[in-house]
């Protein structure tokens, strides 16, 4: 039996947080386009306003900004057309 990935999209937002945290392009972003040279982990609770990832989950509002953010670091790497 083949194990089979989830879709980064259909992950809990907290779990995708986490993935973005550790890849060294999100943290490539955040000090190229935010100015924000420090932690990823950091950055997205001050960016969305919460003290835990786990927020991400329950709190609507820091949900959009959550994905706000990812969409410009998708346009950022190339994954999405640059947002205008």
């Amino acid at each position: 039996m083949k194990y089979q990935r989830a879709a980064m999209s259909d992950l809990p937002a907290a779990n995708q947080a986490g993935i973005l945290c550790s890849d060294p392009r999100f943290a490539a972003f955040i000090a190229t386009v935010h100015a924000f040279p420090g932690d990823p982990a950091a950055f997205v609770r001050g960016f969305c306003n919460i003290t835990s990832r786990r927020e991400l989950n329950t709190d609507p509002e820091a949900r959009d900004r959550f994905d706000r953010l990812k969409t410009e670091f998708d346009a950022f790497t190339g994954k999405i057309p640059p947002q205008r």
